[in-house]
């Protein structure tokens, strides 16, 4: 039996507590929050061990579930791997590309797991469609979100964008050549709503916008590749596939056709709806987490995997601010 912790007892981190609990090959032995009051409402509700420091719950487990604050990150990852303990670490793994290639680097040395928390590749729907990907070469995201004061501590690029820049990575299989980006700041002093151009070595071209201060919430994604379109609706989870085939003979008298002209002939347009499978992404990847410790396996998402979208965002950011410090 795999014995975990959490460190951190905020909103996401009591989500993280309750999933956790519902696992049955996992023992969490407790948490710790740094606000005595949050620890006695969350041991209480939970019936879980708040534990008096970081220190002490680290001891007393094999894996640390690391969901505070990014600027904690890298301090508590640290502290655990100088321990020989796994990590789930929540997105971005770290504040600076700096500190997270020394964990890389840490960590390969302790032979440890480290997950990152992207939650967005076990999305119901992403996962009906991943099957279906086919070198994309134009993609196109919005990740819209109402203002919410909660979120205002880290850019809109590190608290929304970066789901899908690592959608983006996971899906491209090629090194990113230039970026491009955009952003106003309204309610905060970074940027509120952001575009990025990403243009990879293979021709791909991605998109992507994000917005916290829209009037209605919104997480699609839509790819392009030849023959076909891919929409993946985030948010009600939800995959729709437009696909070109080949027509032979002659069409039925329901199926929708397209000529190609000059002399190409037609190809008929098939519509699929893959069915999302039911499931709660966040303790999929605490479970793919537990198994990859216990399995020996890679993790599903792993160090140098969120290395390289928070890369991807720091460049997006650099982008943001010279365009910012020019409006300003």
């Amino acid at each position: 039996m795999l014995c975990i912790g959490v460190l951190g007892a905020g909103h996401l981190g009591k989500i993280h507590l309750k999933l956790l609990k519902e696992l049955g090959n996992v023992a969490l032995v407790g948490f710790f929050d740094h606000n005595p009051k949050v620890s006695q409402q969350v041991a209480e509700e939970f019936g879980v061990t708040a534990f008096q420091s970081a220190e002490d719950l680290i001891d007393a487990c094999d894996a640390l579930d690391i969901v505070t604050p990014t600027v904690a990150h890298y301090e508590y990852a640290v502290k655990a791997i100088k321990k020989s303990k796994h990590i789930f670490i929540e997105k971005p793994a770290t504040s600076s590309v700096k500190e997270a290639r020394k964990l890389l680097k840490l960590a390969s040395e302790a032979d440890i797991k480290v997950q990152v928390g992207h939650v967005e590749r076990f999305n119901p729907a992403f996962l009906a469609a991943k099957d279906h990907f086919n070198n994309p070469m134009f993609i196109e995201t919005h990740r819209l979100a109402e203002f919410n004061p909660r979120g205002t501590d880290v850019s809109v690029v590190h608290d929304l964008m970066i789901h899908d820049i690592d959608i983006v990575l996971s899906v491209v299989k090629s090194s990113v050549k230039n970026i491009y980006a955009s952003g106003v700041a309204v309610m905060s002093d970074t940027a509120d709503i952001a575009n990025a151009r990403i243009e990879f070595d293979n021709g791909c071209v991605a998109n992507l916008t994000a917005s916290r201060i829209s009037l209605k919430n919104m997480r699609k994604s839509r790819f392009f590749q030849r023959d076909a379109y891919i929409a993946v609706d985030f948010l009600k989870k939800k995959t729709d596939i437009v696909r070109l085939k080949n027509l032979a003979g002659e069409p039925g008298p329901l199926d929708v056709t397209i000529d190609l002209g000059k002399g190409k002939g037609s190809k008929l347009i098939y519509f699929d709806s893959p069915e999302a499978e039911p499931g709660n992404a966040i303790q999929m990847e605490l479970k793919l987490f537990i198994e990859s410790i216990l399995e020996n396996t890679t993790p599903a998402v792993t160090l140098e995997d969120g290395c390289n979208a928070l890369d991807v965002a720091h460049q997006v950011m650099e982008k943001l601010n010279a365009t910012l410090n020019v409006l300003i």
